[in-house]
């Protein structure tokens, strides 16, 4: 009889131990995969069986935003958890770029990185006890950068840091877009390898994989195996991305931890190879086509399967999620909010309001943008509800701000519920909802200290 208790008592124990371990997180980021180059969001169109299989077992984020149009920055404000505005890392190596003699303001100072001492993702879940671990591409440092050069991930909470195209510690840049080897030239498989043997040395206790794929950025390679059956070079690439998605899944599920896991799944930024219609734009601009991202949750257990959230959400609001998990804290303001309620469904988000700040230019114009010279000019955006304000600093600035607003095409709104391609600019018609926008988008500024462009 004392066997069989002590026995019962073990296998109660085990469980609860499992029960209460803190959660793992994982971080899948892709590079340049727009909202629209999913197989569950085109209906097949692309081939992503592994994402297909997360949608269906997790929650999908149908409004899910990254915090900036373009790589750096973004991954700036996810590791960081806060707004451009505040760690002033605002595009790839300048805000300067495109032709100058049709710049109308100086653009605001570019960081090239985030600094040492800004606290991260990774700086604060090793504090809790968490093993750390960074695979893939890092974009957050610059050697002998002129804009501060940023940080190492070493520097910045990771334990552990590898890149196919490197040795994790070199800025990637056109280095880290170079094709490997034929049997896998976007390095995707390489990287899951690595996450999945971090995991193995790290499954009994809490670990953070931040796995930041190349793909599906240009140049587009893939198996040669994969574009013998998927002509496409795009979708080709795409497909290799989702096939190394479910090497980490089913790691995840042969260490058996499948239920103290959170996988989040998303990208940098819009995508720029396929069209991201419905949406306008794409990578580097900040209409939808190039903010609105893909997203998806899964943790089976917590979060229910098949699951959707239409709440905007943004890419900061990881960190304060990821800390609620860890139950840690940390002495910095965070700008995003928990996602746990949305997850668990038992509640929603305080904020109304979303916002985007880049007081700059991005060169290359293409489809979609408001003139032939750049892809943005200097911008700011809020989002509540429904509706979206564009704020153009250099009409605002140079043209007469509210006093011309009728006439200076400084402002443009949109209602995304019936307008999601960001056809029908509705200032004129929708007043009293511009200025509501317009005075709450200037207030944040404000508050936030924002770098503004300035006057020749």
């Amino acid at each position: 009889m004392k066997k069989y208790i002590i026995l019962i008592f073990c296998v109660l124990s085990t469980y609860c131990l499992k029960a209460n371990k803190t959660p793992n997180i994982v971080l899948i980021y892709a590079d340049d995969q727009g909202w629209m180059d999913t197989g569950y969001q085109t209906k097949g169109k692309f081939l992503t069986p592994t994402l297909d299989k997360m949608v269906k077992n997790g929650m999908t984020f149908t409004n899910a935003y990254t915090n900036a149009a373009n790589c750096q920055p973004a991954r700036a404000c996810l590791l960081s958890g806060n707004y451009t505005a505040r760690h002033h890392v605002f595009a790839v190596n300048s805000t300067n770029r495109g032709p100058k003699q049709k710049m109308r303001l100086i653009p605001a100072p570019n960081r090239d990185g985030l600094a040492v001492e800004d606290i991260t993702i990774a700086d604060a879940l090793r504090e809790k006890g968490y093993a750390t671990g960074h695979f893939g591409k890092w974009h957050l440092y610059t050697k002998n950068g002129k804009g501060g050069g940023g940080a190492l991930p070493s520097q910045q909470g990771f334990d552990v840091t590898y890149d196919s195209f490197g040795d994790g510690e070199l800025p990637e840049g056109a280095k880290g877009n170079k094709p490997g080897p034929r049997s896998d030239p976007k390095g995707v498989f390489d990287l899951s390898k690595q996450a999945c043997d971090f995991m193995e040395v790290n499954k009994d206790k809490p670990f953070f994989v931040y796995l930041a794929h190349h793909a599906p950025h240009g140049p587009v390679n893939s198996r040669n195996s994969t574009r013998e059956k998927i002509k496409n070079p795009y979708e080709a690439c795409v497909y290799d991305l989702d096939e190394s998605v479910n090497r980490v899944l089913e790691k995840i599920k042969d260490l058996g931890i499948e239920k103290q896991t959170l996988i989040i799944y998303t990208s940098d930024n819009g995508g720029c190879v396929k069209t991201q219609k419905p949406l306008r734009g794409e990578k580097g601009m900040y209409y939808e086509g190039g903010i609105r991202v893909p997203m998806i949750a899964l943790w089976p257990g917590v979060i229910g399967p098949g699951t959707v959230c239409e709440e905007p959400v943004m890419q900061i609001d990881l960190f304060p999620t990821y800390m609620e998990l860890a139950k840690a804290k940390i002495e910095k303001e965070l700008d995003g909010e928990n996602l746990l309620p949305l997850l668990k469904q038992t509640g929603r988000l305080k904020r109304e309001s979303i916002y985007w700040h880049m007081p700059g230019y991005l060169d290359r114009a293409k489809p979609g943008t408001r003139d032939k010279n750049f892809r943005t000019r200097p911008v700011s955006v809020i989002r509540k509800g429904g509706w979206k304000l564009h704020l153009y600093h250099e009409e605002w600035i140079l043209d007469g701000g509210r006093k011309e607003i009728e006439t200076n095409r400084a402002v443009e709104l949109y209602n995304l519920d019936n307008d999601i391609s960001e056809q029908n600019n509705v200032s004129l018609e929708k007043k009293a909802i511009r200025d509501e926008l317009l005075d709450e988008l200037l207030a944040w500024q404000k508050k936030v200290k924002a770098p503004m462009p300035s006057i020749k």
